[in-house]
């Protein structure tokens, strides 16, 4: 990892911000000369934008543009363009490294597994960023202590994520003023902006990606040239064929577990995904539930399981 400072103590009177170690995350290293181009051709954002100083967010998909993963992809080091990192599901790592392998053929690039002692950060809220030195434009990177953080290319609004060492981590926390926080602290301000989290809200080989915001949250550039699953993709896009979205939720009553219907007038009008402290996701029928009308504030009430569900439309989603 590249070195950089750190800054001093926290200050006196400064209010400790979350941070979250991602163990549901982790890395697999891309490295050799044709570590770029073997990954232009396959995923679904611009490798050519990734540097030391911007990160990306991006998508494997079937050739009939499936979801199988989404992942962020930076760069490791200042002086190496052809090492690059990809976070990704831990649980799933293998299952990546297989599937991107099946394409390598003649490419002159190695995927290797990273350590676990390299761990994944997030500090959710925008808030986070003047700790960081981060400017609150999406997927601008910088050097932190041993490691390199970012603000998420998603959106500006969900903070930052870092790459760190584990054993480095408690004294930079410190040092910037975080302390260190559970899953549900991340979920409490990503469910409600509408961010996906990998296979928790989106069906493996089932989902759309446009149904999920890939477009509008910067993980779909249109014109980097091929990737696969790009046709359908493209498709559903210019004949605006989306008739389903992911979207934030607010829960009265008991969470619905993941999948369990949601009905509106006794029909099944869409399906729950994750959910945290009150609030969810939910894939919905953009007509049926009466969501397409919403312009502003929250939609109609639907139900599942004896809990009202009110769904809402996030500022950066176009329907």
């Amino acid at each position: 990892m590249s070195g950089g400072s750190d800054q001093p103590g926290m200050k006196i009177g400064m209010t400790a911000q979350p941070a979250i170690v991602l163990e549901h995350r982790g890395l697999l290293r891309a490295s050799g000369p044709d570590a770029r181009s073997f990954l232009q051709g396959i995923i679904t954002n611009d490798v050519e934008q990734v540097s030391h100083h911007r990160a990306i967010w991006s998508a494997l998909l079937t050739p009939q543009g499936k979801f199988l993963h989404e992942f962020f992809v930076l760069q490791e080091k200042e002086s190496d363009r052809d090492t690059l990192l990809i976070d990704c599901e831990l649980a799933r790592r293998e299952d990546l490294k297989r599937r991107l392998s099946i394409y390598k053929l003649r490419s002159d690039v190695t995927l290797d597994v990273v350590s676990e002692e390299i761990v994944i950060v997030a500090f959710p809220g925008i808030e986070s960023l003047d700790r960081l030195d981060l400017p609150p434009k999406a997927g601008a990177a910088c050097a932190l202590a041993a490691g390199l953080a970012y603000t998420d290319p998603r959106l500006a609004a969900l903070g930052a994520r870092a790459i760190l060492p584990r054993q480095d981590l408690p004294a930079l926390l410190d040092s910037r003023g975080f302390v260190l926080d559970d899953l549900a602290a991340y979920d409490r301000v990503r469910i409600p902006l509408g961010i996906p989290d990998g296979s928790r809200d989106m069906e493996i080989d089932k989902s759309i990606l446009l149904e999920c915001g890939f477009d509008e949250l910067r993980g779909v550039d249109w014109d980097k040239g091929c990737f696969l699953g790009q046709e359908l993709t493209a498709r559903t896009k210019y004949r605006a064929l989306i008739k389903k979205r992911l979207l934030p939720v607010r829960i009265e009553g008991e969470a619905p577990p993941p999948g369990t219907a949601l009905t509106m007038d006794g029909k099944e009008v869409g399906v729950m995904r994750s959910s945290s402290d009150g609030q969810g996701l939910a894939l919905l029928r953009l007509q049926q539930s009466g969501v397409a009308d919403i312009t502003d504030g929250e939609g109609p009430s639907l139900e599942a399981e004896g809990s009202r569900i009110i769904p809402k439309k996030p500022d950066w989603a176009v329907f």
